[in-house]
């Protein structure tokens, strides 16, 4: 089975179970250069939070976009704006990737900045 095929069957799942627990969803998405952070509502119908390595308050003072450094402060800046938007506890949408590396670091920070998943 191809490798992405095999993760979008992992994240359909996932998203399934989330959409039953009737809370906000946070959504990663990991490419080869970025990383991207969404909270959106319980039912998915529209984004609370975002927060992603594109945006300047994110990237300056990185060595890089694509390493855990920049991954924390995704997560910590998504925590920070979802607080604002009045969110505190949210499903981890991993999108069907490993818990590691990034995914995990920005999880941690997360954590650290607030949520509750």
């Amino acid at each position: 089975m191809e490798k992405n095929i095999a993760r979008l069957r992992r994240a359909k799942t996932t998203r399934s179970h989330i959409r039953d627990l009737g809370v906000a969803r946070l959504s990663v998405l990991r490419s080869g250069q970025h990383i991207y952070a969404q909270v959106f509502t319980a039912d998915g119908s529209k984004v609370l939070a975002s927060a992603s390595t594109l945006q300047s308050e994110v990237s300056d003072g990185l060595k890089g976009n694509k390493n855990k450094d920049a991954a924390a402060k995704v997560g910590q800046l998504i925590a920070e704006r979802a607080r604002a938007a009045g969110i505190e506890k949210v499903a981890f949408d991993r999108s069907g990737y490993r818990y590691h590396g990034r995914i995990k670091a920005l999880a941690e920070a997360a954590r650290e900045g607030g949520l509750q998943f």
